[in-house]
């Protein structure tokens, strides 16, 4: 087996049987190739040892963050994990490798009044009907009540940028104020939608609506295109939607979807929604990934009884030194989707 027939059947394996999306598996074979490169076309997979690997990794020491490190490690162990179940090694060159130590940094979610000022920036695109006037004015109109729904969406339900661009409008109930989210690993679970979401989402619907509409992607880009069907709004988009708001909404710092929702699981908990009730809502498989979550809220707790208790002046210094450092990091031992 070569190193093209590998990566090919590794692919499908990843597609089929993980159920991964494209660029998740995108992302595992671009490291498994970046492994080729290093060993050479001359060293078949078959014949891949733990040096080759080990040298590989420290190569890449200088140049990436233990974070990517880690990531580039699960991703060609799950590689050669999958050629032993197939027979084609009888080892794991990869088994006795650590994974890099990763800095724990906790998520650093906006606060309830910096996520109340980016949505309702926009206000009064919900008061508006279809949007009227030449081309240019429709576009306007039609990109303010999509902007605002995305926004509503993202923050009303913590649901990933991937699932977000990913829904079609059938997806979406809004009598029954939930929506069907396809998640990691294509693992469906059903998200309940807030009042203000569903009325955004039902005015950026109504504008669209004609026959047909219940199968297109919900959230489209509304850049002019020559094809006559709507193209689905792209992750990258989305982002850059996001940013541009809160650049908008005078924010004064990076806010992405991802922030968005760390902010939504963060609000729950302090509001008292249960941990498990949680972990259900964002989809995780593990509850370790949720709980997170509990260190960031007792961080505002603290920062609560700083700002308020009279007692604690002359803690504050003191707690301060103590406290982890809360700046966000996308910390994945596998690559994610």
């Amino acid at each position: 087996m070569n190193w093209t027939q590998a990566i090919e059947g590794f692919g499908r394996y990843l597609g089929v049987e993980r159920g991964l999306s494209p660029n998740t598996r995108r992302a595992y074979e671009s490291d498994v190739r970046q492994l080729t490169v290093h060993t050479g076309a001359e060293v078949d997979p078959p014949d891949v040892d733990t040096d080759h690997v080990r040298v590989w990794l420290a190569s890449l020491h200088r140049r990436r963050s233990p974070a990517t490190m880690g990531r580039k490690l699960a991703s060609v162990r799950s590689f050669f994990r999958w050629m032993v179940r197939e027979g084609s090694r009888s080892d794991d060159p990869t088994a006795g490798l650590p994974m890099p130590k990763l800095e724990k940094r906790l998520p650093r979610p906006l606060s309830i009044d910096d996520c109340e000022q980016l949505i309702t920036k926009d206000q009064r695109v919900l008061k508006q009907s279809a949007p009227e006037g030449g081309d240019r004015a429709r576009r306007v109109g039609w990109m303010a009540l999509r902007d605002r729904a995305l926004v509503e969406l993202l923050y009303g339900t913590g649901i990933r940028v991937g699932e977000l661009v990913a829904l079609d409008v059938r997806d979406l109930e809004l009598r029954a104020q939930e929506i069907r989210v396809m998640g990691k690993g294509r693992k469906e679970r059903v998200v309940p939608i807030p009042e203000q979401a569903r009325l955004a989402l039902a005015a950026w619907v109504e504008v669209r609506r004609h026959t047909g509409l219940m199968s297109e992607p919900l959230f489209i880009s509304l850049r002019a295109r020559r094809e006559e069907k709507p193209r689905r709004l792209a992750a990258r988009e989305a982002r850059r939607i996001l940013g541009e708001r809160a650049l908008r909404a005078n924010l004064g710092e990076h806010v992405h979807p991802h922030r968005l929702r760390h902010s939504y699981a963060t609000h729950l908990l302090d509001m008292g929604a249960d941990l498990r009730e949680i972990q259900e809502l964002l989809g995780h498989s593990s509850l370790s990934t949720t709980q997170k979550y509990t260190a960031v809220s007792i961080e505002h707790l603290r920062d609560v009884y700083d700002r308020a208790h009279p007692r604690a002046e002359n803690l504050r210094k003191g707690r301060r030194n103590r406290r982890p450092n809360t700046t966000e990091t996308r910390e994945s031992r596998e690559p994610n989707g």
